[in-house]
């Protein structure tokens, strides 16, 4: 069972977004971006501890993204490397729906794992981190370092599979499902994850739970875009539609989704009612340009409530 009471003593609670710091470059302007640094930003909206894993390159781009991640006040420890900072070219359909031309052997394929960032993950409480960064022997190394480094009796940490071109292996996903303690996908990458597992590629997301409870893993967070949305957690179940919004870009949704459902989690929500907000901060996301907005007074008004 995954117990997420025990976050409840905590004072602070320390969080990462481990793995890919990258530029969205759209036609007209570049954004900063990377679910990792996404899940990051949104903790931090959210109350938690929240800090950037990753590296740069000694370019405009990696300058760039140390300041403006310092002007969101969203820490980050991302040594400069020398490859070129991470950036990939996205195109949006008619109804704002990205598709992604990724640069290759960048910096976040290549990020260390220092004395310093072993540190920092001795106390660290949760972690998220996906197959896109690993597709770099170095940083898949140091990110399986850091996860093994995380204080075992108090370790909350997100697998968010997020699949991308040809970028991960059944091997990897392996090793990273033995490593984590909540795993996230969405309805293109379920039966991927399916076959890899020996299920039938059109299983539904109740059978690849079943799976991953068999190996330990208790929470499975499920999307399937402007439809809805299921949550697995230990016996209980949540399910949510999407809501209706004008999207302008729905890149970074589902890590605020993500990053939104697991802050109000740990700090003590409902599942239900952790659910439905995120949801909704979800929804949010999608009217704004970009993957990193501040929320605005209403998605602050509820969750006064």
């Amino acid at each position: 069972m995954l117990d997420l009471k025990k976050f409840a003593g905590l004072n602070s609670i320390n969080c990462a977004g481990l793995g890919e710091v990258l530029f969205d470059v759209y036609p007209q302007e570049a954004k900063l971006g990377g679910a990792p640094a996404n899940f990051a930003y949104h903790c931090r909206q959210l109350g938690l501890n929240a800090m950037v894993i990753s590296a740069v390159g000694a370019d405009d781009l990696g300058e760039r993204a140390r300041q403006e991640l310092a002007a969101k006040y969203l820490p980050a420890l991302m040594p400069t490397v020398p490859f070129t900072t991470g950036y990939v070219q996205v195109s949006l359909s008619a109804d704002g729906v990205p598709s992604y031309e990724f640069a290759e052997n960048t910096a976040y394929d290549n990020i260390p794992f220092t004395e310093l960032c072993a540190r920092v993950a001795a106390t660290t409480h949760i972690a998220c981190f996906g197959t896109l960064a690993q597709r770099g022997t170095v940083s898949h190394q140091s990110v399986l370092k850091f996860l093994d480094t995380m204080p075992a009796d108090l370790r909350l940490r997100v697998f968010d599979i997020n699949l991308r071109s040809s970028y991960y292996s059944a091997q990897v996903i392996e090793q990273c499902l033995t490593r984590c303690e909540a795993v996230k996908c969405n309805e293109d990458e379920l039966p991927t994850l399916c076959r890899f597992a020996g299920l039938p590629e059109r299983s539904e997301a109740t059978a690849y739970y079943a799976y991953l409870q068999s190996h330990g893993v208790n929470c499975l967070i499920f999307t399937e875009g402007a439809k809805q949305s299921s949550v697995f957690l230990n016996d209980e179940y949540s399910y949510v539609p999407t809501p209706r919004v004008d999207a302008i870009d729905t890149v970074g949704a589902g890590d605020s989704f993500t990053a939104s459902l697991v802050s109000l989690l740990v700090k003590g929500y409902a599942l239900k009612k952790a659910h439905q907000l995120a949801t909704q901060i979800a929804g949010f996301v999608c009217t704004q340009r970009g993957a990193m907005p501040e929320f605005s007074a209403q998605i602050r008004d509820l969750l006064k409530d």
